[in-house]
């Protein structure tokens, strides 16, 4: 039997199960899978950390460095987040398939579908843009060395990474090892990223869902005739009512709960986000201005798309959450709920003073997911992109 887990969230099982984060598919290869990766992030960084200290600590050097030494703390934070909170998933996805399992009305059934296809979509979208950014991040390092083959150009040049790292070993002589640890290791992060991330935007999907389903439960529960007085009529309509309610606190309980569980890695994902877009931006304007290889701006312009698409797809997702709970609220002040019953009118005005204020996660106390807040980060980092460009 297909369990609706798998059924629902078949392509962010997929993924999951790539990088050994599959809450039903916690194998000793899983865990092996885990130790892995999280082995090769740690590397990573520390190869570039060793940088600062056997180099001299220019500022050049430090924002080099930290350019992708900090994109790889927050995959590597996230990372190990999901890692530890595993079970938190599969809490949520059982919460799911019970609230989702026992829709009847087929009407309900059919906007289940379209939160889950609109999910699908999503998912597979920003998968294919994760697969051909890596592709060309891998591409811009090669492309010299199979120039070289096609051409058969039989002559010697120094290879230069794009990731200043210290592995304490002829980086001329073992470029090859270096750079292939560099590729395995950033399409680790990259897929780990998409995969976690792609996971947290269907969860909010279904959230959103739910939000729906309660509006189409408001807006269909007067369609009988209730002001004959006639109690069986009131007791359904009222029945109705309270189903709604029910599902709505369920809605605004799944992305609370998560963001609850989550909320420390988000705050760090924001600050070190900020940081880390600020550091890429002044390198590739660097790049740029001192008229450098064009290839060389390739990964700066690359890691800022990544984190600008990232931040934006994240607020996207809290602006939508505002919005679908407002719907809602909507729902409810349009229906005639002043011509029914002073018992229905109590539950529809328990709606209505539910929904006044705008329904939103807050991480950290300070950031609310929405157009502002992205407004408000992109405005930081080009403060903080100016100020680093004054100062040099």
């Amino acid at each position: 039997m297909v369990r609706l887990e798998d059924q629902y969230f078949n392509i962010n099982r997929i993924l999951l199960i790539a990088i050994g984060l599959w809450p039903y598919e916690q194998t000793k290869f899983a865990r092996f899978q885990f130790i892995f990766f999280c082995a090769n992030l740690m590397a990573l960084i520390i190869f570039q950390f060793t940088v600062l200290l056997t180099s001299k600590c220019t500022p050049d050097v430090i924002i080099t460095v930290l350019s992708f030494m900090l994109l790889n703390i927050i995959v590597k934070i996230q990372y190990i987040s999901f890692g530890i909170n595993i079970k938190v998933i599969k809490q949520l996805l059982v919460q799911i398939r019970n609230i989702y399992g026992k829709l009847k009305d087929e009407n309900e059934i059919a906007i289940a579908e379209k939160y889950n296809y609109k999910a699908k979509c999503y998912t597979t979208i920003l998968t294919m843009i994760a697969v051909c950014s890596l592709f060309i991040l891998i591409i811009s390092q090669t492309w010299m060395d199979i120039c070289d083959v096609v051409l058969r150009i039989n002559t010697s040049r120094s290879h230069n990474l794009m990731i200043m790292t210290e592995y304490f070993v002829d980086q001329e002589k073992y470029y090859y090892f270096i750079l292939l640890h560099i590729n395995v290791t950033v399409s680790i992060a990259i897929f780990s990223v998409m995969a976690m991330g792609t996971m947290f935007l269907t969860f909010f999907q279904y959230s959103y869902g739910m939000f729906r389903i309660a509006s189409y439960r408001i807006e269909h529960s007067l369609d009988m005739d209730t002001l004959k007085s006639n109690m069986k009529n009131v007791n359904l309509v009222s029945k109705k009512i309270i189903c709604a309610i029910v599902i709505q606190r369920q809605a605004m309980n799944l992305p609370k709960f998560l963001v609850n569980k989550f909320e420390l890695m988000m705050f760090c994902q924001v600050i070190i986000g900020v940081t880390t877009l600020s550091l890429n931006m002044f390198q590739a304007f660097q790049i740029a201005s001192f008229g450098n290889d064009i290839i060389e701006v390739v990964p700066h312009l690359i890691y800022v798309f990544a984190i600008t698409l990232y931040m934006f797809v994240s607020c996207y997702i809290g602006q939508e959450l505002t919005d679908h709970s407002k719907e809602v609220f909507l729902a409810a002040y349009n229906i005639q709920w002043y011509l029914n019953p002073v018992r229905i009118q109590k539950l529809i005005l328990f709606l209505l003073q539910r929904g006044i204020t705008d329904f939103n996660v807050t991480i950290g106390r300070l950031f609310i997911p929405s157009f502002e807040c992205f407004a408000m980060l992109i405005k930081t980092s080009m403060t903080y992109f100016t100020v680093i460009h004054s100062t040099r």
